[in-house]
């Protein structure tokens, strides 16, 4: 039988090594609107998201990091969904109070009648037809960053620099491929020998990025670029999930002090921890993966408390925001 691997409508094949469905709705929301591209608009959009999930909470980062609020709505999933929907059972009644539905698999369908694929989040829906524009993770926080810019807070940071977009972007593959998507190969590889492949990528890649950061405050010059918004939703369910859950247990984050310190700088920047709900995050991965925690119960620890214990980081020198400055505070 396939498993799910938090994603509704995505599944691992019993044997085989974990691959993730990427078959996303690709249209983009841009400047010019151009051919296929729907325009940027105020008060058009909505970003769905749930705080459990590290690609929609990429999103929410950025989204609060750009000052974005007042352009692009927000809705929040809850942390457990079916084997088919996110749902919206925060929201009174169980109803999304913009979208007015209670799954988003209803906007999926507006978009695709009979929608097949995955019902993933983050996903952008237009307001105005109650359709999923896209729900392209990677494409979706480049273009906040780079079309939405006249909607920016002023003082709002540079995430994706047209200088460092090619050490960004190199970084980011290394990033996806054995870590971001590595905790999921692991979690839910099909044989011990895809499961030992992935373990391993995983942690050279850890041990690589400990050794980058070491010298220096942030993965891509010394401001907080996309690079390190990418990494941080990875590490911040590290030890939450990751170590036990996905058997990525050759080390806590905890454990590994320079990725550790590094992940606490992060965390006690405004937009960063401020964006982070372990209730969620653990809720999510122990409850809805039953193959792997039967029992659905969701573990008391870790203590979150060391995530705002000191981190030392700032005697390796970097700008935050670069010339800009951190948003309001919530």
């Amino acid at each position: 039988m396939a498993e799910s691997d938090g994603e509704p409508g995505t599944y691992v094949v019993p044997d085989q090594p974990y691959v993730r469905d990427t078959r996303y709705i690709e249209t983009r929301i841009t400047r010019s609107g151009d051919g296929d591209d729907y325009p940027v608009e105020p008060g058009r959009y909505r970003l769905v998201v749930s705080y459990a999930c590290p690609w929609a909470n990429r999103a929410i980062i950025v989204r609060r990091l750009l000052g974005l609020e007042p352009v692009l709505s927000m809705g929040v999933c809850g942390p457990t969904h079916d084997t088919r929907s996110w749902t919206f059972d925060l929201d009174p009644d169980g109803i999304d109070p913009v979208l007015g539905i209670p799954r988003l698999q209803d906007a999926y369908f507006a978009r695709v009648p009979g929608y097949e694929k995955g019902i993933t989040v983050p996903a952008i829906v237009d307001e105005t037809t109650g359709a999923v524009v896209t729900n392209d993770f990677a494409q979706i926080t480049l273009d906040l960053e780079t079309e939405w810019t006249d909607h920016h807070r002023p003082g709002a940071p540079a995430l994706y620099p047209d200088d460092l977009r090619a050490e960004i972007d190199a970084v980011n593959a290394d990033v996806y491929r054995d870590v971001n998507n590595g905790v999921y190969r692991c979690g839910f590889a099909g044989s011990q020998a895809a499961y030992d492949a992935a373990y391993d990528q995983l942690f050279a890649q850890l041990d690589a990025l400990s050794e980058r950061l070491a010298t220096q405050r942030y993965l891509v010059g010394d401001t907080i670029t996309e690079a390190d918004i990418r990494l941080f939703t990875t590490l911040a369910r590290f030890d939450a999930v990751y170590h036990g859950h996905f058997k990525c247990n050759r080390s806590k984050l905890s454990e590994m002090p320079v990725l550790w310190a590094y992940a606490r700088d992060l965390y006690q920047t405004p937009g960063f921890g401020d964006s982070v709900n372990f209730d969620h995050i653990k809720r999510h991965y122990y409850e809805v993966h039953r193959d792997l925690n039967p029992s659905g119960i969701v573990p008391a620890g870790p203590d979150p408390s060391g995530w705002s214990t000191p981190h030392g980081r700032e005697a390796l020198g970097g700008r935050p925001f670069g010339s800009g400055t951190a948003p309001a505070p919530l």
